[in-house]
């Protein structure tokens, strides 16, 4: 157990020891070929629609009305059923029944009164939002050949590097 142990940490060291040995540098490689990778992306591209929209106002004037009709007509018609009844009994449904009736009566006249009001028309403009889609092509690369040491090589870039490329070199010894 403890020879696995000792060889294991003698593995991991000399693989740290070689990776220190390593070195880098940074080199310039000729470019051999340098296309441009487009994508067909879609675009939602917002946009106001407005319209003019004909729409219909009734303004009722505001009345404070009294219950002067509605008493009054009350008070007619009790006087009515009770002047057309025979009999005190049938005097005192009249009466009643002519008030109810005269009560009746009296709240239509007011409620046709408030309701009596002035229709206007009025344009008004409403807006909405939609949104017009389309397809659009976008660069969003370049697949980029480069020649080092006489090997071709090929990598994608965001930019155009040019006649030449940047690339980084490691050399490490091989044990």
């Amino acid at each position: 157990m403890k020879q696995k142990l000792i060889i294991t940490i003698g593995l991991a060291l000399a693989v740290i020891t070689v990776n220190s040995w390593a070195e880098t540098s940074f080199e310039y490689a000729q470019v051999v070929e340098s296309r441009p990778i487009y994508q067909i992306v879609e675009i939602s591209t917002p946009q106001e629609q407005c319209w003019e929209e004909e729409i219909v106002v009734d303004r009722y004037p505001r009345r404070q009305g009294s219950g002067t009709s509605i008493l009054v007509s009350t008070i007619i018609g009790g006087a009515i059923g009770n002047a057309i009844g025979h009999g005190k009994s049938n005097r005192r449904v009249g009466a009643v029944l002519g008030a109810m009736l005269g009560h009746s009566i009296g709240r239509d006249i007011i409620r046709n009164k408030e309701q009596s009001g002035i229709r206007e028309y009025q344009t008004i403009q409403r807006c909405d939002t939609v949104y017009q889609q389309h397809e659009e092509e976008r660069l969003v690369g370049y697949r980029v050949t480069y020649l080092y040491n006489d090997k071709e090589f090929s990598v994608r870039t965001d930019s155009d590097p040019g006649e030449q490329i940047r690339i980084r070199v490691s050399v490490q010894p091989v044990l």
